[in-house]
């Protein structure tokens, strides 16, 4: 059985959201999704629209997300990639070689974005 867990804050959902999610459930038999908690999204100098348990809501009307876990720390994913026993860290483009490091565990892979649609351009417009 192959594990693929990707990370995102996942607010102001939208199609690309979803055309990446079904792209890393694609990838294997399992997805785990790590939700990035409010204090997280903080510390990231982020602020969500909708708080962790409506964007987790979201996450779980979607039957190929397998599991949703929290992420509350960059450090955490050494952890929840041994601890799921994840073949597959599954990530947009934009994060890029930041998390190579972790290839001595999982294999990487990093994605294009879904052309003409993002979370920034939705803020930008509102």
């Amino acid at each position: 059985m192959k594990k693929v867990i990707t990370y995102g804050t996942f607010d102001y959902f939208h199609y690309g959201h979803f055309m990446l999610l079904k792209r890393a459930a694609d990838l294997g038999d399992s997805l785990i999704v790590g939700l990035s908690s409010d204090e997280f999204n903080t510390k990231k100098n982020k602020q969500s629209l909708l708080s962790f348990d409506k964007r987790k809501e979201v996450l779980e009307s979607f039957n190929f997300i397998d599991l949703i876990i929290t992420e509350n720390s960059w450090e955490q994913k050494i952890g929840d990639i041994k601890n799921h026993n994840i073949d597959i860290l599954f990530m947009g483009s934009d994060w890029s070689m930041k998390f190579d490091y972790l290839k001595k565990y999982c294999d990487i892979v990093y994605v294009p974005r879904t052309p003409k649609i993002s979370t920034s351009l939705i803020k930008k417009i509102l």
